[in-house]
């Protein structure tokens, strides 16, 4: 059974930088995508960045491009996102999923299994 634990998160202020990890289990994820979203409140989840977990592919959302950074370990089977230059339009909770189908998708449909889900809050 997959599962995907988050860690990281918090608060910092604006112009700040904090690291997301996504720790997967439960089986071999290469071929796979891992994807980072967000939600705000009162806001539809939303795409962030995605990896192709072989060979390290990577897609972002125009808003975070730049600024945010995904990467994974292999060795660790954990996804990071990396988020400098934070704005407070960037406070949401961010959650790591898997699409288990392949493809970069960007759409929350694509994606089978999620992370619990952690708060980043960015002060102005």
């Amino acid at each position: 059974q997959v599962q995907l634990v988050q860690s990281g998160g918090g608060l910092v202020q604006a112009g700040g930088s904090l690291r997301l990890s996504c720790a997967a289990s439960g089986r071999s994820f290469s071929g796979y995508v891992m994807g980072w979203f967000r939600q705000a409140p009162g806001k539809e989840r939303e795409f962030v960045a995605n990896i192709m977990w072989s060979g390290g592919m990577t897609y972002y959302a125009d808003s975070v491009k730049g600024r945010f950074t995904i990467s994974r370990d292999n060795v660790k089977n954990t996804v990071y996102l990396q988020m400098n230059s934070l704005k407070p339009e960037d406070t949401a909770v961010y959650f790591c999923a898997v699409n288990v189908v392949g493809g970069m998708a960007t759409r929350r449909t694509s994606y089978s299994y999620w992370g619990q889900g952690t708060q980043v809050t960015v002060s102005s």
